[in-house]
């Protein structure tokens, strides 16, 4: 047995006494420290989603300029470990700027997504507590119009389908057919019990953005005379007589789809503050490339396109596609031909100053796919990395200044195989929020056009649209020798934005070099002359002053 003396035993409780001290001092400070986390996260969270309900529902002609860009995807997370709408909060919580996005199931006897409660109320309570702009993305509204066997056993009288000369019914949508069918569609869409459950967890949204995928059959334009109808719209059978009678018919048929779905809609703020917006309800990237892209068209004297009229919106593919030769870094490439979109784009907000454009980006990458576009750069030796996707992406950002760019990911990819790339276009997104250089231009700045070059685009290009800007691409020291084909590579792609008059103008200047790092690259500004700036694939900012000549670095995050 140990024997203590009294003054041993009184140290020893003494210690004791400063350990519990110590202990339940940390279990405070860390109780603390955890709150004030949870406070500061949540004051980041309600800064920010001010900042997005800001920029959201800010006109495109707003006074202070353009609206400052949101980051979204075409993947909805209904299957496991995507991105589903948790995710998309919590990556609000931490600070991104994105606008929520959820899936929208078929109406009328087809299942809504599992566990809809689950996928749902969560995301939609917690976006009603920060006041959140939403999107809803979905497939075509108009495919029960050609699925649902109601409609295609219809008399030709009332049926929305192609009537063709032997009485059979083909099923494609036809904009000559009867406008009711496509009203009551669109009411079935939102009067679902699902979306009435919706506008019961968030009733007070300041922007719903419903989005269709906007791929269903439909009848061509040169098809016209193959429904009976046609004739009895239109008794010309010019071509510029069947786009401008197409053109005429989606544009009444798709605004009854919208009309059908607003008056579904039981809530008020949701009715009032529904946009409608078509996957590539815009003009093609195919503009001038080859003499057949009219067929691809709706294009008269009047108008460009006919859907700034038929929708609110558009998200058009900036697609390296899997299945043709576009790439990232030759001329057959959505970086070439998103330029002519400039143009389009002016001519929508022409027709309708309220226009929403997105962008849709995608880099042709299909898992498991031979035909992949990852697979086919490495069969060329080369790699495909973030960096380099993240690139791309910022050209065709600052080239058109969109409201939200939207990532295209298959449903079955999970969030650790997107996350790598999706993050990339989240950085560029806030990039624009956070640098006051990269907003002023962005909000006000001056695209470039390069005048003294030609767009390599220019079959069959119709005389109303010759002398509009289509080439934006400035002049480098690396520039292949002209004229250029399809397959000729560019190693460098750069644009420049342009603010203040003379002599105290200011450039932005965009570059990004696909393949590989570039020093010391000649870049002839238009107006200004030649500076000398570095290239890299995941794309740099450089800041010029006219004044004085001085050329800086900005944007990095």
């Amino acid at each position: 047995m140990a024997i203590y003396s009294t003054a041993t035993l009184s140290g020893v409780g003494t210690d004791c006494r400063a350990l519990r001290y110590r202990f339940w001092l940390c279990v405070f400070t860390l109780i603390l420290l955890s709150a004030t986390s949870k406070y500061v996260l949540a004051g980041i969270a309600e800064t920010v989603a001010e900042e997005i309900r800001y920029e959201a529902t800010l006109p495109n002609n707003s006074p202070v300029g353009r609206p400052l860009p949101l980051a979204a995807s075409w993947n909805t997370g209904v299957r496991p470990n995507a991105l589903d709408p948790d995710y998309q909060l919590a990556m609000i919580e931490k600070g991104h700027f994105l606008l929520p996005w959820f899936q929208l199931d078929m109406p009328k006897g087809r299942k809504d997504v599992k566990n809809s409660s689950i996928y749902y109320q969560n995301a939609l309570t917690r976006s009603g507590e920060l006041g959140l702009p939403i999107s809803f993305i979905s497939t075509q509204w108009e495919r029960p119009l050609s699925d649902d066997a109601h409609y295609l056993t219809l008399p030709r009288a009332l049926n929305p389908n192609v009537i063709k000369a032997d009485g059979s019914v083909a099923p494609m949508v036809s904009p000559f057919g009867p406008v009711q069918p496509w009203t009551d569609v669109g009411y079935q869409w939102t009067a679902a019990s699902v979306v009435r459950r919706l506008q019961n967890w968030y009733p007070n949204p300041p922007l719903v953005v419903f989005v269709s995928n906007n791929e269903h059959p439909k009848l061509k334009w040169q098809d016209a005379d193959l429904d009976v109808r046609y004739l009895t719209f239109n008794n010309s059978k010019t071509d510029e007589a069947k786009r401008k009678g197409a053109g005429q018919g989606w544009i009444d048929r798709y605004r009854a789809l919208q009309a059908g779905m607003r008056s579904g809609l039981r809530n008020s703020a949701w009715k009032q503050n529904a946009i409608f917006v078509g996957y590539n309800a815009f003009g093609g990237l195919a503009f001038g490339r080859w003499g057949r892209w009219i067929d691809y068209s709706l294009a008269i004297t009047e108008r460009i396109e006919p859907w700034p009229l038929a929708w609110d919106g558009a998200s058009p593919s900036f697609y390296v596609h899997d299945w043709d030769n576009s790439t990232d870094f030759t001329a057959m490439s959505p970086l070439i031909g998103s330029m002519n979109w400039v143009f389009m784009l002016e001519d929508a907000y022409r027709l309708n100053p309220n226009f929403w454009l997105e962008l849709s980006v995608w880099d042709g990458h299909r898992p498991r796919s031979k035909t992949s576009k990852r697979a086919y750069y490495a069969r060329l030796g080369q790699s495909y990395s973030p960096d380099r996707y993240a690139g791309m992406v910022k050209f065709g950002m600052w080239l058109l200044r969109p409201r939200v760019i939207r990532e295209f990911r298959f449903p079955e990819e999970t969030r650790n195989a997107i996350n790598p790339y999706f993050s990339e276009l989240i950085r560029a997104v806030d990039n624009v929020h956070h640098d006051p250089v990269l907003k002023e231009f962005w909000r006000n700045g001056i695209l470039l056009p390069n005048k003294k070059r030609k767009h390599p685009y220019q079959e069959h290009i119709p005389a109303e649209y010759a002398m509009k800007d289509r080439w934006f691409l400035l002049d480098t020291d690396l520039d292949p020798k002209r004229p250029w084909s399809l397959s000729t590579e560019i190693p460098v792609f750069t644009l420049a934005l342009e603010k203040g008059v003379a002599p105290d103008r200011e450039w932005l200047i965009v570059i990004h070099s696909p393949l590989g790092d570039r020093a010391d690259v000649e870049v002839t500004v238009p107006g200004y002359g030649g500076v000398r700036v570095s290239a890299a694939p995941k794309g740099s900012y450089y800041h010029l002053y006219e004044v004085d000549g001085k050329i800086e670095i900005v944007g990095r995050l």
